[in-house]
């Protein structure tokens, strides 16, 4: 599309009276603030993809170790579990065998006195 010479000379007096409303020091200090917040946003994305690339190394070390100790607690737990069931079974034959060998409601107090832990804490 070729631009007429009418329309050449229109634009470059509307671009003329652009530039003429705003003060060149204005934007030559503009331009410095926008290079000088180029600078420091570079600065911040090399030091946040350092921090990133160290805590990526960092996880990579321990997420195996945290997911052998989570493996390790979850079955103890479940040997705990089971030991208590074994304990509280006990104990009800227990009071079934000999029903004089234990006050009336000293067993309800200690058939299970281990702490609810799947409940949220108050």
């Amino acid at each position: 599309m070729e631009k007429s010479p009418e329309t050449a000379t229109a634009a470059a007096e509307v671009a003329a009276r652009f530039r003429s409303l705003v003060d060149a020091d204005d934007v030559g200090s503009i331009k410095q603030t926008q290079h000088l917040i180029l600078g420091r946003l570079q600065d911040s994305n090399a030091v946040l993809t350092h921090f990133n690339e160290y805590s990526e190394r960092c996880f990579a070390e321990v997420s195996s170790d945290f997911a052998s100790k989570t493996r390790l607690l979850k079955s103890m737990k479940a040997d705990l579990d089971h030991i208590f069931s074994k304990l509280r079974s006990m104990k009800s034959r227990l009071a079934a065998t000999y029903p004089d060998a234990f006050p009336d409601g000293a067993m309800t107090k200690t058939m299970d006195q281990r702490p609810n832990l799947e409940s949220p804490l108050d």
